[in-house]
């Protein structure tokens, strides 16, 4: 019989736990070397980011902080907006209304002057108001066009002029559309100091908003009175100085970039100065048809400044009666008693 020694035992005892502990340590080292391969298997995710921090930045070596974010999620909010949210809201808005006005003309046609034109004017608005109109009047008309095209002018102009055609013209439009702003908002504060004693409330506001200004009646017997400026033009009124304002202050914001607030109120601004932008020219759309083809005798107060005087007693009753109390008697022709009304 062959007699084993102790060491001829101990040597396989000990070649076995050493494969025993290679196979149990294996995995692990793959999974270090799995980790050394793929940098990205451990780093932090977008999204840890945006919920710890709410943007992400970056490293950078100029002056400007600004550029240093990369991403942020209100500015995802405002890409949506601005390709879809405010493009719905504009068409609505205008589309909206033009199809107001056409049901309104087809129904209750123009509003004309019942007692028909006496020959006899009473002057209305005088050479300085009528300036200040037209002043403001047309630099809207520009903006409302240049700034329709950010919105619409990639779906609607550019499939029918081009490329080269569109870029010039949004070029164009964007440098009109900053020099204008600077007129508009003068007229705006103009309007507010010359015409805002004659469009606070008064005691015939309740009744003309009862009767509908006389608009829906088809027999043009129903007038109520009022002022210099009746509720429907107060409200007019009122909706461009607070509406110009706001277009103002938030034009202010966005022609200076970054000057009064960060990236969060730049986007507000545009938010802003969108909704009530498109808005403001719907509202317009009504005053312009009002004022032209829905209104007879309406337009020759901001053309001429003078209307005539049975006009005014029917739309303006009791401005009328004041002009006659302060000329002891009828309004003559062509009269130019307190032109600063």
């Amino acid at each position: 019989m062959r007699i084993w020694s102790l060491d001829r035992l101990i040597s396989p005892a000990v070649a076995a736990l050493a494969l025993v502990l290679c196979l149990l340590t294996v995995p692990a080292g793959a999974q270090e070397n799995a980790a050394a391969g793929d940098p990205a298997a451990q780093a932090v995710s977008e999204q840890q980011l945006l919920d710890e921090f709410g943007k992400i930045r970056g490293r950078i070596t100029i002056p400007d902080n600004k550029a240093a974010t990369l991403q942020q999620p209100q500015g995802r909010d405002y890409q949506s907006f601005q390709r879809s949210t405010l493009p719905w809201v504009g068409a609505i808005a205008i589309i909206g209304m033009l199809v107001a006005i056409a049901l309104f003309f087809f129904v209750r046609g123009r509003v004309r002057t019942q007692a028909g034109e006496s020959g006899q004017k009473i002057l209305r608005f005088n050479a300085l108001e009528r300036l200040m109109h037209w002043m403001t009047a047309t630099a809207f008309i520009i903006l409302a066009i240049t700034g329709l095209n950010l919105i619409f002018g990639r779906r609607l102009v550019l499939p029918l002029i081009g490329p080269e055609a569109f870029s010039t013209w949004s070029s164009w439009a964007k440098s009109a559309h900053h020099f204008v702003s600077w007129a508009f908002m003068l007229g705006v504060l103009a309007m507010l100091v010359v015409w805002v004693w004659h469009n606070l409330p008064d005691r015939y506001d309740a009744n003309w908003l009862r009767s509908g200004g006389g608009l829906f009646d088809k027999s043009n017997r129903t007038h109520p009175p009022a002022g210099r400026f009746n509720t429907g033009q107060k409200l007019i009124f009122w909706s461009v100085v607070l509406g110009g304002g706001a277009l103002s202050v938030s034009g202010l914001y966005m022609l200076f970039p970054f000057a009064f607030t960060d990236i969060t109120g730049m986007q507000t601004a545009q938010y802003v100065h969108a909704i009530v932008g498109v808005l403001m020219v719907a509202v317009i759309i009504a005053h312009i048809y009002i004022g032209t083809l829905g209104m007879e005798g309406a337009y020759e107060a901001m053309g001429s400044g003078s209307v005539d005087i049975n006009w005014a007693r029917e739309h303006h009753s009791a401005w009328v009666e004041k002009q006659q109390g302060k000329l002891d008697g009828p309004v003559p022709p062509h009269t130019a008693a307190e032109p600063a009304e």
